[in-house]
């Protein structure tokens, strides 16, 4: 999913003016990093939530054109907000297509409902980490990464070391040493508990009758 966005150069700049832009329906931001300086960007709101609430807007390399001129970017950080969750302020960093990024990317957990441990164990999925962060360069950035859960039993985890990757993509984590649980599933309530009273044995029954009379 290539995801286009448009901007214009800002020219003012402090709270006051980004406040008045923001009542005129536009979206104060950034653009950083690379051997280019920072320059103030203006996006129209709608045009910007329409692709702000997909979730590949937040972990893609996205293609910024101003004036006329587009850049390979990365969404780094935005602020919403705290009533209303508009749009109020987002950044972009520049990435180059050789250079290595770090982006936290989604999961997309695939095959619960048919896992033994749900299917036929009656256990409950729990999804540790919905994201996690990876290191490849920009064409080799997935949207998200699915998990497959098909074959986890009742009481078993899946760990990021068993997550198969795209070719040149891998976990951060993974690379310092930390093979994090991302997805579990919790056995039944009680299932570790005998609740079944074993059965007394005939002759037994009958020794306790014996002994009755």
């Amino acid at each position: 999913m290539s995801i286009h966005i448009k901007a214009t150069k800002r020219d003012v700049k402090g709270t006051s003016a980004s406040r008045r832009l923001r009542r005129a329906g536009s979206v104060p931001g950034v653009i950083y990093g690379g051997d280019s300086p920072a320059i103030p960007l203006l996006f129209d709101y709608k045009e910007l939530f329409m692709e702000f609430r997909h979730e590949a807007f937040h972990a893609s390399v996205l293609k910024i054109e101003i004036d006329g001129k587009k850049e390979d970017v990365l969404l780094r950080d935005y602020q919403l907000h705290p009533v209303r969750n508009t749009i109020q302020h987002v950044d972009f960093q520049r990435v180059s297509a050789s250079e290595k990024i770090h982006v936290k990317v989604p999961f997309h957990f695939i095959n619960a409902e048919t896992s033994p441990g749900v299917k036929t164990g009656g256990g409950a999925v729990a999804h540790i980490m919905n994201e996690a962060e990876v290191s490849c360069i920009a064409k080799n950035l997935p949207e998200f990464i699915e998990v497959d859960l098909g074959a986890l039993e009742a009481g078993q985890s899946i760990h990021l070391s068993e997550i198969k990757l795209p070719e040149g993509v891998e976990f951060v984590q993974l690379a310092h040493g930390s093979d994090l649980a991302v997805s579990s599933i919790n056995k039944p309530r009680g299932a570790s508990a005998d609740t079944t009273a074993a059965p007394v044995a005939p002759a037994a029954e009958e020794e306790s009758a014996d002994d009755a009379e």
